[in-house]
């Protein structure tokens, strides 16, 4: 019985121990942020798809600093300069300028006199690119 009677005791101490604020809830001034209301989160909106300027912008900005230095807005002349300039000098001679165009004449030069036919001429035309279309069409889905 007495065994009894302790655990009776024990199952009561342990009610009220549970049920009695802690000292720190009792010390700790009510914040007013604690009372209000639990919410959800946000939901995470997506962010808008960059602008083609934004686009351009980065593609130059190579520090990522927001700004297009005058090195950066040149770096890709300097690439294109540096392949025309085919023996590394520094400086451009009209045959470098223009090696394209001329390796275009003698290929079109098919005869090999130095001028080109009306029939010659005509293969130096650039062939046009087709262009995108503004919007990707999606096919019809049949159910």
């Amino acid at each position: 019985m007495a065994g009894g009677l302790a655990a009776v005791l024990v199952a009561a101490a342990v009610i009220v121990w549970r049920q009695a604020p802690s000292v720190a809830q009792q010390a700790a001034p009510e914040h007013p942020l604690d009372a209000a209301p639990v919410t959800a989160p946000p939901e995470r909106t997506q962010l808008p798809e960059p602008t083609r300027e934004q686009k351009r912008l980065a593609r130059y900005d190579k520090d990522k600093d927001g700004v297009v230095s005058r090195d950066e807005y040149l770096a890709s002349r300097r690439k294109a300069f540096a392949k025309l300039d085919r023996d590394g000098d520094g400086r451009l001679s009209f045959e470098e300028y223009a090696v394209k165009t001329s390796d275009r004449f003698a290929q079109a030069d098919s005869s090999r006199d130095g001028r080109l036919s009306a029939a010659e001429f005509a293969t130096t035309a650039r062939k046009p690119t087709p262009r995108k279309p503004d919007c990707a069409a999606k096919p019809d889905e049949e159910a």
